[in-house]
């Protein structure tokens, strides 16, 4: 990685030791009744807290800002699997929650509210996944004008709709890494974005009991607050729109392009550009793939 910069104006607001504010605002957000992580420290103990353990909680904070480590506790997930439907011996068959440390999810909060102010003016407008403000109403009428203007003027629309494979669990965190230096993330909050990926580990829980830890070097967090904004910006950077670093992972499809998190949206003026596009390192969600073209006579 570039060796670490903290100037500039970003770098100033960012930098500072996280103050008792900061945790006090986070941790009265917390929801109650949520399940504790690996440390059994439940939500409604952080919210008791008074203003000496607020303080001893923000100490700790500072100590994994300064330091760029944090416990092994806060980087360890319980994965706790969920019957869907089908066979139950076929792990496909369940969806997993994953609980994390609430001390470390208040620390990852604080991070992601620094984060937010630097990347969201740099994300493209096309993406309107996790974003104050934006939903899938903004990309439903967006669709909806560009397949009314192909209708008037009788002008092809050739759309593929794309949905990425288990995307959330294959980031290459190595990538994620140099993305976020090329949006301008400081040192610091680089560092400590990283530290609680440096030593990830997961162990699985059914009926009470858990398994041992096993190291999980591939993907976002599960239920971390940083995870939905660190998806964004890679997708982001996926997408084709961001420059820089690698494009080891990339969509080079011309025409335009609508995202909401990992699901994609690409337009074209003839089938030819269609049968052009490559997606580099990516795993298409082959069942979830529709292509068609407006207006349908076409």
């Amino acid at each position: 990685m570039p060796p670490s910069r903290e100037s500039g104006p970003e770098a100033s607001g960012v930098s500072s030791s996280i103050s008792l504010v900061e945790i006090t605002e986070v941790v009265g957000k917390l929801l109650s009744g949520k399940a504790p992580g690996v440390d059994e420290i439940r939500p409604e103990m952080l919210k008791a807290l008074d203003i000496v353990g607020l303080s001893w909680l923000t100490r700790l904070c500072n100590i994994a800002w300064t330091s760029g480590t944090v416990p092994l506790d806060w980087q360890t997930g319980v994965v706790v699997p969920i019957f869907k439907k089908g066979d139950r011996r076929v792990c496909a068959n369940y969806r997993s929650i994953t609980l994390l440390s609430l001390p470390g999810k208040v620390y990852a909060k604080v991070l992601e509210r620094r984060l937010r102010p630097i990347v969201e003016p740099q994300i493209e407008e096309e993406q309107c996944g996790f974003r104050p403000g934006r939903g899938t109403m903004d990309q439903l009428f967006t669709l909806s004008q560009i397949v009314e203007g192909a209708w008037e003027f009788a002008n092809p629309v050739y759309m593929c709709f794309v949905d990425l494979e288990k995307a959330y669990d294959r980031v290459p965190r190595d990538i994620l890494w140099e993305v976020l230096w090329e949006y301008g993330v400081p040192g610091l909050l680089l560092r400590a974005i990283q530290s609680l990926y440096s030593r990830s580990e997961s162990c699985v829980r059914i009926l009470g009991i858990k398994s041992d830890s096993f190291r999980v070097s591939v993907g976002l967090r599960q239920g971390c607050a940083l995870s939905p904004l660190l998806f964004v910006i890679f997708m982001d950077r996926v997408s084709g729109r961001s420059q820089g670093v690698r494009r080891a992972l990339c969509v080079e499809a011309g025409g335009w392009c609508l995202c909401y998190l990992q699901m994609m949206l690409f337009f074209w003026r003839n089938h030819m550009d269609v049968s052009n596009a490559r997606w580099s390192g990516l795993q298409l969600s082959v069942k979830r793939l529709v292509c068609g073209s407006a207006p349908p006579s076409l």
